[in-house]
């Protein structure tokens, strides 16, 4: 059993809007009042108050406050737990301390049970029912329907979505084969059988009228707090303009990644990546670099991919086909400056774009990227770091799930002596 995520664009009448928009401005009103009592209470009387503290006191509350009653205990319960988890991420380091909302920052609430809704859909279109509100009609569709858990109602850009997550078994068909891939800036998606995936020219447009419209938006006067200086009308109305823009080009990017990412998983059963920092890739130069300008366009090419999204795409969809995907470790391995074919490293930059073996038994030669993928590829099949303190494999030709745990039985023979396989070789 899985769990997954289905977002379904809301339609409300007019009067269940603002009702929807008043509970929103409750909500954000209660986060902010957790947060003031945890904070007063540890300042004034080193008092630390947990969230189960402020769940009980929610009854009362609620007697003062009479307008929350009808808004649901476990949703409120819900918007506790936001600001639990806030100071929890506090305090691991994971995140700084705590800040209020504004309603703009406040997207919306969630139902963490049964209770207070119900989905009335199989997974296309349909009504969602909310407690006190009433049937408000939904449009979108999921790619597997299951058993609803929990709502989350969300306001963005203007409009309302729920997003409902269900359990459910997805089913999705793959092959018997494998590939490696590397991720680039001038393909997108190289594999290791040399076929290239390259970004296509809709999101190239879709970039250029951004870049446009973000040009327009700087001859309006913006806002400046430190000056207090309001933002224009007009630059109110660009700004519009540039997010609308923005989120068409995300979302052209998404569908492009999903199909081509479903289309690679539908024949291979195994796909081997490498492990990317993709936060440390694009991190920016200091200042007074003279390569600012040439690391900024680098940054927005890798981020204009998506590096970060292909892996998981893999990821998951291979887990419901019952596949793998793997990451060979970049740093180690060295994808982009070993051969494929010998094993032996052979210094390159950016600028050179075919693998030509330092190697003279070898001499292979081979697009970089192919190269980087097919070593990706021996990689995975080697499953683990074994190979590379071993020979270097003979051939780079894609073999099935079947072929490749005959390799690693035969390899644990060899190492260990018996029938038993070691850890190193365990592919999960």
């Amino acid at each position: 059993m899985a769990v997954r995520r289905i977002t379904f664009r809301l339609y409300p009448s007019d009067a269940q809007e603002r009702k929807l928009r008043e509970w929103r401005r409750m909500h954000k009103d209660l986060y902010n009042a957790a947060l003031a009592n945890r904070k007063i209470q540890y300042q004034k009387f080193g008092h630390s108050v947990d969230y189960f503290e402020q769940q009980n006191s929610l009854p009362d509350f609620k007697e003062v406050w009479t307008e929350y009653k009808k808004l649901g205990s476990q949703a409120l319960q819900a918007t506790l737990k936001r600001v639990d988890l806030a100071f929890q991420r506090f305090f691991k380091g994971l995140g700084g301390y705590p800040k209020f909302k504004s309603i703009r920052h406040y997207s919306g609430w969630t139902y963490p049970a049964k209770s207070g809704w119900n989905a009335d859909t199989d997974g296309e279109n349909g009504h969602l029912d909310l407690s006190n509100l009433g049937r408000i009609q939904m449009r979108g569709q999921a790619r597997t329907w299951g058993t609803p858990t929990t709502c989350t109602i969300v306001f963005r850009n203007e409009k309302w979505y729920a997003s409902i997550t269900i359990n459910c078994e997805p089913v999705r068909t793959t092959g018997d084969g494998a590939v490696g891939i590397d991720l680039g800036c001038k393909e997108a998606i190289t594999l290791s059988t040399a076929e290239q995936a390259s970004k296509p020219d809709f999101i190239k447009a879709g970039q250029l009228k951004v870049k446009a419209a973000s040009k327009n938006l700087r001859r309006k006067r913006a806002p400046n707090r430190n000056k207090k200086i309001k933002a224009s009308r007009r630059w109110k109305k660009q700004r519009k303009v540039v997010s609308k823009l923005q989120r068409k080009v995300k979302r052209q990017r998404e569908d492009w990644l999903h199909k081509t990412t479903s289309s690679i998983v539908s024949g291979n059963s195994l796909v081997a990546g490498e492990e990317l920092n993709v936060k440390g890739m694009t991190r920016k130069v200091k200042k007074g670099d003279k390569r600012s300008a040439q690391k900024s366009g680098l940054n927005r090419s890798i981020l204009d991919v998506g590096f970060g999204m292909i892996g998981k795409m893999f990821e998951y969809k291979l887990a419901e086909a019952g596949g793998f995907y793997l990451e060979s470790p970049t740093q180690k391995l060295k994808p982009s400056q070993r051969c494929a074919k010998c094993w032996e490293l052979t210094p390159k930059t950016l600028k050179d774009r075919v693998h030509v073996c330092s190697n003279p038994q070898c001499g292979h030669t081979e697009d970089r990227d192919v190269n980087a993928a097919q070593v990706n590829l021996i990689w995975a099949k080697g499953a683990g770091t074994v190979l590379l303190d071993a020979e270097p494999p003979s051939s780079t030709s894609c073999g099935s799930m079947r072929q490749l745990g005959v390799k690693k039985r035969q390899k644990s023979q060899q190492v260990g002596g018996s029938g038993e396989t070691p850890s190193a070789y365990a592919v999960g």
